[in-house]
């Protein structure tokens, strides 16, 4: 079992920035590539970030491409989304999620196929 526990949202003005983490706790962090998804009201959740297991490699939405970067710090078992230039359809609840690919360089943008998932964080961008 991995536990996860999402932190650093909240509201803040257009062209703003946050830092998102996500502490992990259970198994082995470093076997996990990572993901970042949202969830906005009324709209289905959908892929942010994804960051493989060795933090080789890293895959973005196009609509965050530029403004947001995944990281993770293995010793500390966290991931991290830091979140540039936000705008007001940057408004959602982000969740983190884990799963275990067999293979340090894989991510995955497939919400189905993380095993994993924190209770999400609230990030609200006001114009």
């Amino acid at each position: 079992q991995v536990q996860l526990v999402e932190s650093g949202g909240g509201l803040v003005q257009a062209g703003g920035s946050l830092r998102l983490s996500c502490a992990a706790s259970g198994r082995t962090f470093s076997s996990y590539a990572m993901g970042w998804f949202r969830q906005a009201p009324g709209k289905e959740r959908v892929f942010v970030a994804a960051i493989s297991w060795n933090g080789g490699v890293t895959y973005y939405a196009d609509s965050v491409k530029g403004r947001f970067t995944i990281s993770r710090n293995n010793a500390k078992n966290t991931v991290y989304l830091q979140m540039n230039s936000l705008k007001p359809e940057d408004t959602a609840v982000y969740y983190c999620a884990a799963v275990s690919t067999g293979n340090p360089v894989v991510v995955t943008t497939n919400a189905d196929e993380y095993n994993y998932w924190g209770q999400g964080t609230q990030v609200t961008v006001s114009s």
